[in-house]
């Protein structure tokens, strides 16, 4: 017979509806009694565990009772949210695999014994391509510090394009610029004053979310500007997929669209080199000309052998 007091006995009838129970394996009295003396080597009377499973329910614990046994209904995450965790885990090539296993453990103990048994596949792990820096999540915790403290001039981390990146002022080269902070080593704390974000150029109102989302399709620091872009009208979905919907559309001649948006140039550059077969950057002249130049350019390397 256990010694351990028996105030205790709630608390473990509790864990095992939470570890063992779910809609598809509810838990008789006496299947209860068994992992009970298993599990924590305690011995009870069947009305002393049905008594504490209506404690329970008054307590307003979701206890649902079914003719084959009862089960814990209000758990934190279905198993379809489990998964989509997991899944986000594992396509996160920043985490690396150590940190990756770690989360899924702890996700999958979320669901209980159930749930564990099926979703085996999700370990592995070497199949996909992660990332080495066993620092990132000491970097976001020191970047998390630094914010809170003012010790440092980082002022936010952004999630873009399956990557997170540091927004902060860059003070030798007097500008705003964004780090990966999957690629950043080393890191540390100061006593150095860092420059107060609403005291600089474009962010005296703070960080426009919706600007920072839409004008970068990647995390360029310079000041977007009016982009007019010609493409195909089957193209639409793949530009508000990227650009979101506060763009503006006219029909152009035949089948094409003119499409205005707002947009770093410098990440327009590069979003027009990946999609020259489908979009023409009309304007503004600068960086249509840099697009023509390095399209010569890439042109070149293959003319020439």
């Amino acid at each position: 017979m256990s010694l351990e007091p028996k105030k205790l006995l709630i608390l473990r009838i509790y864990r095992i509806l939470e570890e063992y129970s779910d809609a598809e394996h509810p838990l008789t009295q006496a299947r209860i009694l068994d992992l009970l003396y298993r599990d924590y080597g305690v011995e009870a009377e069947r009305k002393a565990v049905g008594r504490n499973i209506s404690y329970l329910a008054e307590a307003g614990f979701d206890i649902v009772s079914t003719r084959k046994g009862c089960y814990l209904g209000d758990k934190v995450f279905e198993e379809g949210e489990l998964r989509l965790l997991i899944d986000s885990v594992l396509c996160n090539r920043h985490v690396n695999e150590l940190h990756s296993k770690n989360l899924i453990t702890k996700l999958v103990k979320m669901g209980g014994r159930n749930f564990k048994s099926r979703v085996k596949h999700v370990y592995a792990l070497p199949d996909w391509s992660k990332s080495e820096n066993k620092a990132f999540f000491y970097n976001i915790e020191t970047v998390d510090e630094a914010r809170a403290h003012h010790r440092v001039s980082p002022y936010q981390m952004v999630l873009r394009n399956q990557h997170y990146f540091l927004l902060c002022y860059e003070e030798y080269w007097k500008n705003i610029t964004f780090f990966r902070m999957d690629k950043i080593t080393d890191i540390a704390l100061t006593d150095k004053p860092r420059t107060p974000l609403r005291e600089l150029e474009g962010y005296e109102n703070g960080i426009n979310y919706k600007e920072l989302a839409l004008s970068r399709p990647y995390m360029f620091p310079d000041k977007p500007e009016k982009t007019e872009i010609l493409c195909p009208e089957w193209f639409i979905d793949e530009i508000i997929d990227w650009f979101g919907k506060e763009i503006s559309v006219k029909p152009a001649e035949g089948e094409s669209i003119l499409v205005t948006l707002s947009a770093s140039p410098k990440a327009m550059e590069y979003w027009a080199m990946q999609y020259a077969d489908y979009a023409e950057v009309l304007s503004p002249r600068h960086l249509r000309e840099r697009i023509k130049e390095k399209i010569v350019a890439a042109a070149g390397k293959y003319y020439s052998k």
